[in-house]
């Protein structure tokens, strides 16, 4: 019998390739905090146009956001699922993979009292 369905494991990889880009995660980090105009996310970003609207396409296809459309304003917000426990999860993760390395500045969100200690390696 051969089924069609996709193993979860390969649904996991392709649903990680879709959050692979940071325009696409900091959209869902802003979308956290409620739905907001294609304007705002642009604003909150800094980058072009098309640029976002490229990004924005991939995650409303993957069915991560959707969005509403009222008027010539085009409103984007998560669909469901856990995306900001995701993404508190790898906040939390980062620092541990990334010890030494140098590669991850500070969330500007935490007071340095907040940042995440790291162990070293015995």
């Amino acid at each position: 019998m051969n089924d069609a369905r996709m193993p979860l494991y390969e649904a996991k990889a392709a649903f990680f390739r879709v959050l692979g880009h940071p325009v696409r995660i900091r959209v869902l980090e802003l979308l956290q905090e409620g739905p907001l105009p294609v304007r705002q996310l642009r604003g909150a970003i800094g980058v072009g146009p098309a640029a976002l609207s490229q990004q924005l396409a991939v995650l409303r296809r993957s069915g991560i956001v959707t969005a509403t459309r009222t008027g010539t304003t085009v409103v984007y917000e998560l669909a469901g699922g856990d995306v900001p426990g995701l993404l508190g999860a790898a906040r939390r993760t980062l620092p541990v993979v990334l010890t030494g390395r140098g590669d991850l500045a500070a969330d500007p969100r935490r007071a340095p009292a907040e940042q995440p200690r790291v162990r070293e390696a015995s």
